[in-house]
């Protein structure tokens, strides 16, 4: 419905422009020889003015916004240098008075663009469109987790590797802005995982997934992914879908395989617990995507029980079952190169689990506190000595996952704890056992966990994939501490993590990367 601005064309000369207020809106009327256009006022990249942009005529109309040089066809609002449009509204010239209609496209007209605009902005990795979308979404009536049920779909066939931290860190991020106490976080929270979606997959692509649907066995699907055959394995899987199988469902035979084998260095048996976490948040949207790059994921991941230095693995797992029962502590696992700690743990194996649980724990969490952080800033360590913070956190969230994963499937409990105790081998020649941590303890736990998690809102880290192991080993260390608030590792996990968070990360290794590069190069 056309409505009067109460400004009169003749007010407006050729290149004359006028801002007017309507319904909390800013809108520019601008003359061009014989036309009037009505446009939002602000440039939609950062909401500089466009009153004060420069008009070209002759040919279609464009408004450039000087600010950087966007510009704007006035009749279609299309951004002709740019990328987002600005909105147009209708206008008609009564008897010399300007109309206007600032009535809204209907809502699943507004949906569509902004999802449009979004598949844009991912394509484009541009993070501040990809806000302006979700925002525009939102104000459609739709809920902005439709968004990341959107990216979910839009990344899938460029996966090469199969699901990845962004959609396991997008399952804390829901949980994260379902605390938000404003909508400015809650839309922050929904973005972080659109924006990581979009920068794993920037320029890749397309790895289409198998279409075939095989009938779900669970014998079969576990063997093609010990095999590695995607075809099979996805075809299962598929099968399985199409028989109403639900990630619920699913989930015992899925931890049996990401427990095959030391796997990814723990990413696989995260992944299994995440998938199903965002499956849930997203209310069962976007499930079939979800795992079909999962189970991709868990086929390619490395096989890591192959390298040399955990070859011990497999005897150990053989051994389990005839384990003694020999309490293991965190001084007798502290210090102790993985072959050791694999002994020590089949010597316990007839304790009760969280005993060993518990120790491992423990362990895992006096390396995290005493890691060397020099190392992450060295410039000369070779590709296998080049650890940082990463490697240390992983020991709690592959914790996290397999406590979880086995109480469902307390069979695989073995392979969970000897495959920490990798964890707590490995890490243990990268710590500085000398070095004074006590200024990192940890009083209130709780007080810790709800002011880090908040300043995850506003991280300022320009790479996705260290907010998002921030946000995963906080959540981790939460759900841990509400599984046991007594824990005796509790205290020294909690300094840990507050020492992780609080110590700069060295993300870009310019000299590192040339004098390996330069080592490789000649010896090729």
């Amino acid at each position: 419905m056309f409505e009067g601005s109460g400004v009169r064309v003749e007010a407006l000369a050729s290149g004359g422009r006028k801002v007017l207020r309507r319904r909390g809106r800013q809108i520019l009327l601008i003359a061009a020889g014989e036309q009037v256009f009505a446009v939002a006022a602000r440039c939609p990249h950062e909401g500089y003015p466009l009153s004060e942009g420069t008009l070209s005529e002759g040919g279609p109309c464009l408004l450039t916004c000087d600010w950087h040089n966007w510009k704007f066809d006035l009749a279609t609002g299309a951004a002709v240098v740019g990328r987002d449009p600005v909105r147009t509204f209708p206008v008609e010239v009564r008897q010399g008075e300007i109309f206007l209609d600032l009535a809204d496209p209907p809502p699943d007209q507004r949906a569509r663009r902004a999802l449009a605009g979004l598949e844009a902005a991912m394509d484009d990795d541009d993070p501040a469109r990809m806000a302006r979308e979700v925002a525009r979404l939102e104000r459609a009536g739709v809920d902005a987790r439709g968004a990341l049920v959107h990216a979910i779909g839009h990344t899938s066939g460029r996966l090469e590797g199969g699901m990845t931290h962004a959609h396991a860190a997008a399952a804390d991020w829901l949980a994260l802005r379902e605390r938000a106490p404003d909508p400015d976080q809650r839309l922050a929270a929904v973005v972080e995982p659109i924006a990581h979606l979009a920068w794993d997959t920037l320029g890749a692509g397309p790895f289409p997934f198998p279409e075939a649907i095989l009938a779900w066995d669970p014998d079969a699907f576990l063997s093609a992914m010990e095999a590695e055959d995607e075809a099979r394995a996805i075809g299962r899987l598929r099968g399985a879908l199409a028989e109403g199988l639900a990630y619920a469902d699913l989930r015992p035979i899925l931890s049996e395989a990401a427990l095959a084998h030391y796997a990814d260095f723990g990413h696989s048996a995260i992944y299994v617990l995440k998938a199903g976490q965002l499956i849930e948040r997203l209310d069962g949207a976007a499930a079939e995507p979800i795992l079909i790059a999962l189970t991709r994921q868990l086929i390619y991941a490395r096989r890591e029980d192959r390298l040399p230095a955990f070859r011990g693995y497999g005897a150990a797992l053989a051994r389990w079952s005839a384990g003694g029962g020999k309490a293991v502590t965190v001084q007798g696992l502290v210090g102790q190169p993985v072959n050791r700690v694999l002994e020590r743990l089949c010597a316990a194996r007839g304790r009760p689990a969280p005993e060993t649980y518990d120790a491992l724990m423990g362990a895992a969490a006096w390396n995290m506190l005493h890691f060397d952080a020099r190392l992450e800033q060295a410039a000369s360590s070779n590709v296998a000595d080049a650890v940082g913070w990463l490697d240390f956190t992983h020991a709690l969230t592959f914790a996290n996952a397999t406590r979880r994963l086995c109480d469902e499937r307390p069979d695989l409990g073995g392979a969970a704890l000897l495959q920490l105790g990798l964890f707590v081998g490995r890490n243990r020649a990268y710590v500085d056992a000398g070095q004074d941590v006590s200024a990192w303890e940890i009083a209130d736990p709780k007080a810790f966990l709800r002011r880090e998690m908040a300043r995850l809102y506003d991280h300022g880290l320009p790479e996705p994939i260290i907010a998002c192991h921030r946000l995963k080993v906080l959540f981790a260390l939460e759900d841990e501490l509400a599984a046991a608030p007594d824990a005796p590792w509790a205290g020294v996990m909690c300094a840990a993590v507050n020492r992780y968070l609080n110590t700069p990360m060295k993300r870009r290794h310019s000299l590192r990367l040339a004098r390996q590069a330069r080592a490789f190069a000649a010896r090729e």
